[in-house]
């Protein structure tokens, strides 16, 4: 069996090494092409000599091609992975720092919120330019599986605007699965879930052991847990509120909704510090860019480490692998899977991106109708999905009208900012990233003129937020090798959390 298989941000080491290992324990992918391509010429050969060390060392003949050239990686391709950080580090930066001038306390800012509306803002172009290449040099009906954030705003544009068939692929899921087996004592393997909603924003509707249903036992049992009590407080109070747990960790549900950092006196009695994914103020800048460092510096030593090894009890929980397998073989995955809604989910608008069970076979991906999600629950994923709507919109059209009123509609952004705020903080986002949005250029010459002559509402200069840690040095680091080393090869960087502090 043979296919081509491309990666497109493959310096992304985190998730690129883990998916190819993940593909590669497939029997039936042995003879498969691979091809990597980033605009980053050092973090490609980086990544490209670890992973065929890697095929080389798992005794497989495959030769990677890496390239530069992202038509080339994509000629002939048949699926695409999609794991770019338009801007990099610099722009998440930005994401972070600016919006907390305003108040606004993010822990993460890739999804929603000031920092996801702009990081969309970023991405989406260059998703569309991607998938003009996919269409013009891939194979026909080429499958992009997205695994890039915003993962909604970004899929959606892909779908309705880039005329590729395209899925966004999380692993939230997968990781409150595990939780939920914890709360509740049993194996995972015994606990049925079904989840359905918004990336990030999508609930355990129903949630059975054995055949009984535990759905209205999970409140006690993670009120009583001795360490989720402390470090899900955000995700425990919306159970409280809403009647289902939510997929999303504490720091990134806290950011989405208007109740848990809009005042920085509250913020630490949502969060645990015990780890970033727990609600740290720029937790995941912090963890990519100590990763990033890392990464660049100990390098070599990587490449003395021991192969990774391709087999089955290495492979991941994440949905790529096993979608591709399941369309290739037949072999029947279930998973939950980004699409557009079309149906699905009933009380969910039928154009948005919509994270649901699914099925991926020799038919194809199959979506079972969820129907409505519970009211509660609904109401918090449709103001979501107006926010991405706007930004999606916004990017396409580079209408910087409409992402102020994304940013309007923000609800942790509304909950803090007054509407003044909210434009002068727009105006300072587009200056600052001018150079990753092309769409914008004749609205930032706009903003630049009218700023040169209009009073500025003030803002905390130099605020580093409620609950900010500092970025590890080179040195500290080196004092934990292991924990440096695997903090900057893991995609999900939370997976193994630390007791609460």
């Amino acid at each position: 069996m043979s296919f081509k298989v491309a990666f497109i941000g493959a310096g992304s080491i985190g998730f690129t090494r883990g998916l190819l290992r993940d593909l590669m324990t497939v029997p039936a992918f042995r003879d498969i092409e691979v091809a990597f391509t980033d605009i980053s010429a050092r973090n490609l050969d980086m990544v490209t000599q670890l992973c065929q060390r890697d095929m080389q060392e798992n005794g497989l003949n495959i030769q990677i091609q890496s390239t530069m050239d992202r038509r080339e990686a994509l000629k002939g391709a048949r699926y695409v992975f999609c794991v770019i950080r338009v801007g990099g580090l610099e722009a998440f930066q930005l994401d972070v720092d600016i919006p907390l001038q305003y108040g606004v306390d993010q822990c993460v800012g890739d999804t929603l919120c000031a920092g996801g509306i702009m990081y969309g803002q970023r991405g989406i172009p260059v998703m569309m330019d991607i998938c003009k290449d996919i269409r013009e040099v891939a194979e026909p009906d080429c499958l992009l599986l997205n695994y890039a954030n915003p993962m909604a705003m970004l899929t959606w544009a892909c779908n309705q605007y880039g005329g590729v068939r395209t899925i966004g692929l999380c692993h939230g899921v997968q990781g409150g699965h595990h939780q939920i087996a914890q709360a509740l004592g049993v194996p995972k393997e015994e606990v049925d879930i079904i989840c359905a909603g918004i990336n990030h924003q999508t609930w355990y509707i129903q949630v059975k052991h054995k055949g009984e249903d535990m759905t209205g036992k999970l409140l006690e049992a993670f009120e009583h847990h001795p360490e989720f009590s402390k470090t899900e407080k955000v995700r425990i109070d919306m159970l409280r509120r809403f009647g289902y747990y939510s997929t999303e960790s504490n720091g990134h549900l806290s950011e989405y909704v208007p109740w848990y950092r809009k005042r920085p006196q509250e913020i630490e009695e949502w969060i645990d510090l015990g780890t970033w994914i727990n609600g740290e103020t720029g937790g995941y800048l912090r963890v990519c860019t100590e990763g990033r460092n890392w990464f660049e510096t100990d390098f070599p030593n990587w490449m003395n480490d021991p192969a990774w090894v391709y087999a089955s009890e290495h492979r991941s929980e994440e949905h790529g692998s096993y979608i591709i397998e399941g369309l290739e073989t037949g072999r029947v995955y279930r998973g939950h899977f980004n699409v557009v809604n079309n149906g699905i989910i009933a009380n969910l608008p039928d154009d948005c991106i919509i994270e649901a069970p699914g099925y991926a076979d020799h038919n194809g991906i199959s979506m079972p109708t969820v129907g409505n999600l519970p009211l509660g629950c609904a109401a918090v994923c449709n103001t979501s999905v107006s926010v991405q709507r706007l930004a999606v919109e916004a990017a396409i059209h580079g209408d910087d009208q409409l992402l102020r009123q994304a940013m309007m509609m923000d609800p942790l952004v509304g909950a803090v900012c007054n509407p003044k705020e909210i434009w002068q903080m727009a105006d300072d986002m587009l200056i600052a990233q001018a150079e990753w949005l092309p769409q914008y250029s004749d609205a930032i010459t706009s903003v630049k003129q009218r700023l040169a002559s209009e009073q500025r509402v003030p803002v905390r200069e130099g605020y580093k937020g409620a609950a900010r840690l500092n970025v590890k040095t080179v040195d500290e680091m080196r004092q934990n090798r292991d924990e440096a080393t695997k903090n900057a090869a893991e995609a999900d960087k939370a997976k193994a959390r630390p007791a609460a502090n």
